[in-house]
């Protein structure tokens, strides 16, 4: 039977937000969609897209009609829209901006006059430049120049943290931040630089998989669905509201050990080829080494533990891609 609780997911034809709204309509919710395909598809919805639950608009949340009539009925919001992925953070900086704060401080305007609540993604990024092992949500936040365009989503998404607990502090809006770390599986592309699907496709095809910098940079790869299951018990969470929680997998892994494990797993003839940062990006790109998150008090608000291994991850995203 549907519920009459109706939730509202922004940037729902993306990667992220389209398994979120499956799991959200399985789960017998009304669901609407706000996105402006700037990097979510249709076709992500593609298995939902005739159930009577789901609400599209293809818009911007700044310019969305339809969205102002939902949130006087929603009981909830999951705003996942943003400008993502390094590629086009490097190359269209002023788009990441403008998107990430001006769509982010829309959907609050929105949703302070009913006190909707509203959880918000951020993402690893904001840890910057810190050398810490692992990063716990208490820690500094250690941000590279303005002169490095690199910095850019890290900034935007950071500012939307402090926009919302703002809106947390003045209007009583019910706020909950989880950053995310690196999430992976089925409809993620490489088009914006994610690696995991730019291995894979490089191993099908048996082309060189690129592996930037000297490869030993580390991180954490979760998947998809664990991603959503958190995300998910975040927002049933009361006691969660005005807080920020880490959301992602703790096995850690280099990237060129990534590389060589795809190419394993996939029985693939691909070599792997180093590029310099400099060949891939501007001068003056800053990778991080380490990328590794404490989910202490995700486990102990939720009770929430990623239950994927990377090699399961690897298996189960590549037999999702077409062949």
């Amino acid at each position: 039977m549907r519920s009459k609780r109706l939730i509202v997911v922004t940037g729902g034809a993306g990667f992220i937000g389209s398994h979120l709204v499956e799991r959200l309509l399985a789960e017998g919710f009304r669901v609407a969609v706000v996105d402006d395909l700037s990097t979510g598809r249709p076709e992500n919805l593609q298995a939902v897209a005739h159930d009577p639950g789901l609400a599209v608009d293809w818009a911007p949340v700044s310019r969305s009609r339809a969205l102002r009539r939902w949130m006087r009925q929603a009981s909830a919001v999951y705003h996942l829209a943003a400008a993502v992925g390094v590629e086009l953070v490097v190359r269209d900086p002023i788009r990441v901006c403008r998107v990430n704060l001006h769509e982010t401080e829309a959907m609050l305007e929105l949703a302070a006059p009913r006190r909707v609540p509203v959880l918000l993604t951020s993402t690893s990024e904001v840890y910057g430049r810190s050398a810490r092992p692992e990063f716990g949500e208490d820690d500094d936040l250690i941000i590279g120049p303005p002169t490095h365009a690199r910095w850019t989503y890290a900034c935007s998404k950071l500012m939307d943290e402090f926009l919302a607990m703002a809106y947390a502090h003045e209007r009583g809006l019910p706020i909950i931040i989880a950053r995310i770390f690196n999430t992976v599986g089925p409809r993620q592309t490489g088009q914006y630089g994610m690696v995991l699907p730019r291995f894979i496709e490089a191993a099908r095809a048996n082309t060189p998989l690129r592996v930037y910098g000297d490869g030993r940079q580390t991180r954490c790869f979760c998947w998809v669905l664990d991603t959503v299951e958190a995300l998910v018990r975040l927002q049933h969470c009361p006691q969660a509201r005005g807080q920020v929680f880490n959301v992602g997998s703790t096995e850690e892994v280099s990237i060129l050990e990534l590389a060589r494990r795809v190419i394993q797993l996939l029985g693939s003839r691909s070599r792997i080829e180093r590029v310099p940062y400099a060949r891939a990006y501007a001068p003056g790109f800053e990778d991080l080494r380490r990328r590794r998150p404490r989910i202490a008090k995700l486990v102990r608000y939720t009770g929430f533990r990623p239950r994927t291994s990377l090699d399961e991850i690897i298996r189960r995203t590549a037999a999702a891609l077409p062949a």
